[in-house]
């Protein structure tokens, strides 16, 4: 059967297609888990870390609705979004394979920097390459398979270090004072980057553009002019729906940005009764949260497959709706835990608002948007998170000290609070309904 020209794919061909998701991921996974403790190896101060992440948002905010702009108007013999995965794969994986050998803050924000826009660059055509690839009904089964990849990339960079203190041990530290098991990690990352991109386009290319479409790029040429003028007309022309989500995101990227930020500081002071990043327990610290952010990205994993048959059937803000409140009621009470166990299990929650801010969210976007416009309006999209991030990196500093008592659990009971106003704000939004049965694959 055949959809708008084009080929249904089965589940097989969707995970291939997303297994290049699997490397990106592992990165942003490294990025969660280990910037935060590098930052402290380093000699950064709480107050100000979140400036040190200032590169995701920034990156995302300038690099993906350009390339988003730019791929939609791209010709070449592999394809429109292809290029500008492997582009972002190289960069990715060099700046990985770099960021281990800091030997000073400036050099691992530097890094940061480069790591991230690399990232960015192969983010957004990927989440339009699925859009392009999928007919509407697989279409929530191509992103919530990106979910699910998500969360076993995660799982696994999170849980790396751990892993390889089986062959190293923990305390054995370069001389910049990071623990050799994370530069393994992020060499293991640097490999992983690019070889899984590669997999995905070999195995599952992009479409050929038909001759209608290759007509309508005549007269879209890739000037800056033209790609600034196209952003410009797609944020004028946004779907309603498309507007609605703006306070979600708003809510739940502000939270989940500063729970990256701030968990391992908050684990150290409320199970390991430590403040300082130079000491053995804030190590541990550090391995306890590597562990839960595994556990609530192995959640997310699971999750997702089990959201997709769901999905379909409530429709997507309604669930999404229910996992964001998830992970709002588990920020809450993590402030509160005493032992590692008693985190573990409020990973439950963080993995199953974790899993649906991968892929829910896509869900509802793919329903509204013209598909010519994909590429531009994923990266549009994109702004949604990283303005959050960007909000959260340049206030936090503002009203830590003040505000939150220098205490990074008082962060995270703010995350939990704007994560319950974003479940609220979901189901304002006129899109991700049900499914209708004519149209789930079980009625074809």
């Amino acid at each position: 059967m055949q959809v708008t020209g084009k080929p249904r794919l089965s589940l097989l061909r969707i995970i291939e297609m997303n297994v290049g998701f699997f490397g990106l991921q592992f990165s942003f996974g490294l990025q969660q888990a280990n910037m935060g403790p590098i930052y402290g190896f380093l000699g950064a101060d709480e107050a100000t870390m979140p400036l040190l992440w200032l590169a995701g948002p920034m990156t995302g905010l300038l690099v993906q609705p350009i390339i988003g702009a730019m791929s939609d108007r791209t010709q070449s013999r592999w394809g429109r979004r292809t290029p500008y995965f492997l582009i972002g794969a190289i960069i990715c994986s060099i700046s990985l394979f770099l960021m281990p050998y800091s030997s000073a803050l400036w050099m691992a924000a530097s890094l940061l920097w480069i790591l991230d826009a690399g990232n960015n660059i192969t983010m957004e055509p990927y989440r339009a390459y699925v859009a392009d690839r999928l007919v509407p009904d697989q279409r929530a089964t191509g992103f919530l398979t990106q979910s699910a990849f998500t969360g076993l990339a995660q799982t696994l960079s999170y849980l790396a270090p751990t892993l390889l203190t089986a062959f190293v041990a923990k305390d054995v530290l370069d001389a910049n004072g990071i623990p050799v098991i994370v530069k393994i990690a992020f060499i293991i990352g640097a490999i992983l980057s690019i070889s899984t991109i590669v997999w995905s386009v070999w195995r599952v290319p992009e479409l050929p553009m038909t001759a209608q479409e290759k007509a309508d790029l005549v007269g879209k040429p890739m000037t800056v002019k033209a790609t600034l003028g196209e952003i410009g007309s797609a944020i004028k022309d946004m779907p309603r729906a498309m507007r609605q989500l703006s306070l979600a995101m708003l809510c739940q990227w502000y939270a989940m940005f500063a729970y990256w930020q701030y968990i391992t500081f908050a684990v150290g002071r409320s199970i390991y009764d430590t403040s300082d990043p130079s000491s053995a327990a804030f190590r541990d610290a550090t391995l306890t949260t590597q562990q839960a952010g595994a556990l609530y990205n192995f959640i997310a994993f699971l999750g997702a497959l089990l959201l997709i048959p769901i999905v379909r059937k409530l429709g997507a803000r309604l669930v999404h709706a229910i996992c964001l409140t998830a992970s709002g009621a588990a920020m809450l009470l993590i402030p509160g835990v005493e032992t590692p166990a008693a985190l573990f299990v409020l990973m439950l929650g963080i993995g199953i608002g974790w899993a649906g801010m991968m892929g829910n969210t896509y869900v509802m976007l793919a329903d509204v948007i013209p598909p010519e416009r994909n590429g531009i309006y994923m990266g549009i999209f994109n702004m949604f998170i990283v303005i959050p991030m960007l909000i959260q990196t340049l206030t936090m500093p503002l009203f830590y000290d003040p505000l939150l008592g220098s205490d990074p659990r008082n962060v995270l009971l703010l995350g939990g609070v704007l994560m319950l106003v974003g479940a609220v704000a979901t189901m304002f939004v006129d899109a991700g309904r049900p499914v209708p049965k004519s149209l789930r694959p079980e009625a074809n």
